[in-house]
């Protein structure tokens, strides 16, 4: 069995979570108005955020940091191609044991649990007192993080993920008191619309339902459905609608 026998990962999705192309130009120029020298995206996965900083602030570095080496690949190869390559470098690596230093900014999308061992929701708040400790004076962090917009009723959670649990997430006024008692200031409070869930969540299965129509008799279609119909099924009867995306832009204070 060769690669290109496989289902295709997430080619479909420009960014790894629910961002719009008109919300990420909007970030990317507030950001890029704090004219950073260095960014770092922890748990960057292809770190597309991070490439566009960079070709918005002339002259500044990035580090991406993630664990999965595809993506890291993917991202390495995208900052080639945008001739980036020779300001950017992309570790394939824990967060928690990659040296990297102080940054101007910081990118943490949908990574906490990158920056803290603790079980949620207590790994919010870790991440953000390790974010405190790496960006410089006067830098910006970006978190995406989740939240419930609402509390999940007992039929929602039971579709949801296995374990999950109404307490896994805080609401969104909780999340940005926690950014505050951590040392920072919310300069920019945003959130995930609807139609940016449901062309996440789309983009993230698309490759594989086109290929599944394609394949229905190839061995691995049976457990791939399987795999593709539990996370459609997560989605559209457990979280949607309940679970958020809020995009905080965050300031160091003493």
């Amino acid at each position: 069995m060769t690669e290109t026998d496989l289902p295709p990962r997430l080619t479909r999705l420009t960014f790894h979570g629910p961002l719009s192309e008109a919300r990420a130009a909007r970030i990317i120029d507030r950001l890029g108005r704090a004219a950073p020298v260095r960014v770092l995206d922890i748990g960057c996965g292809w770190g597309e955020l991070m490439l566009r900083v960079l070709e918005a602030v002339p002259g500044a570095t990035g580090t991406g940091i993630d664990l999965n080496g595809e993506d890291i690949a993917r991202g390495r190869a995208n900052a080639e191609a945008r001739a980036l390559a020779g300001r950017v470098e992309f570790v394939e690596g824990s967060a928690e044991e990659v040296s990297h230093g102080v940054a101007d900014l910081v990118l943490c999308l949908g990574a906490s649990h990158a920056l803290s061992n603790a079980e949620p929701p207590g790994n919010t708040a870790g991440a953000l007192r390790a974010l405190r400790r790496i960006i410089a004076p006067g830098g910006r962090v970006l978190l995406a993080e989740g939240f419930w917009q609402r509390s999940p009723t007992s039929a929602e959670l039971s579709a949801m993920w296995p374990d999950a649990r109404a307490d896994e997430f805080h609401d969104l006024a909780a999340l940005v008191d926690l950014a505050v008692s951590a040392g920072f200031r919310p300069v920019w409070i945003e959130t995930a619309g609807d139609d940016e869930w449901e062309d996440f969540e789309s983009g993230y299965q698309s490759d594989v339902e086109e290929w599944l129509a394609a394949h229905p008799d190839h061995p691995l279609a049976k457990e791939t459905r399987e795999r593709v119909d539990r996370h459609r099924a997560s989605w559209l009867r457990g979280y949607r609608g309940v679970l958020g995306m809020a995009y905080l832009t965050l300031v160091p204070v003493d």
